[in-house]
């Protein structure tokens, strides 16, 4: 049975984690609790326009306006987060929006996009997601496969996504901001 909930924090990947699908990602996960956890891949984005598949998401999606990879499982399906432009008054969730954590929600993409248009301040549109089984995030966690650490809106959003695995890890300052210098092939060193 998981003790606490992750829900809303970010799953770094350590550098032994070498699997192609997580090497070096970042992944916020949108939900967990005793039966799993399900995450979106931050900084993985495709060349594929959010105009391509959804039209009416376009406009709002943070730049780089792109789909992301947001982890080997559903593909075929997308799922938007979305970063509140000020925090839910008196729980009035917008119309559309579901909330996760802080000023973090999922988007109802089958909404029309001009009624959280005013709501929002940005927005990462992925296709597909990371899943874990009851206690499969708690096994990798033992491992020492991911580093925890705390999340923030602009996570979502970041213009640099590329650079997020590094960024995330040198705010954290200590032995971890030293891990964000860690050569992506050791071997080359």
């Amino acid at each position: 049975m998981t003790e606490a909930s992750l829900t809303g924090s970010l799953l770094v990947a350590t550098p032994s984690l070498v699997d192609p699908s997580f090497n070096r990602t970042v992944v916020l996960l949108v939900d967990h609790d005793e039966d799993g956890a399900l995450g979106v891949v931050l900084n993985r984005p495709t060349r594929v326009d959010v105009s391509e598949i959804l039209p009416g998401w376009q406009d709002p999606a943070s730049q780089p306006g792109v789909v992301f990879h947001g982890g080997p499982v559903g593909r075929d399906s997308a799922l938007a987060i979305a970063v509140l432009a000020s925090p839910v008054q008196d729980g009035e969730e917008p119309l559309g929006f579901r909330h996760v954590y802080g000023l973090l929600g999922l988007i109802d993409l089958d909404a029309p996009p001009e009624i959280l248009l005013p709501e929002i301040r940005g927005l990462r549109v992925f296709a597909g997601y990371a899943g874990w089984g009851a206690g499969q995030l708690e096994d990798e966690l033992a491992e020492q496969s991911w580093y925890v650490v705390p999340s923030t809106p602009d996570d979502v959003v970041a213009t640099s996504p590329g650079d997020l695995w590094r960024d995330v890890l040198r705010r954290q300052g200590g032995e971890l901001a030293m891990v964000a210098t860690y050569p992506e092939d050791p071997s080359l060193n």
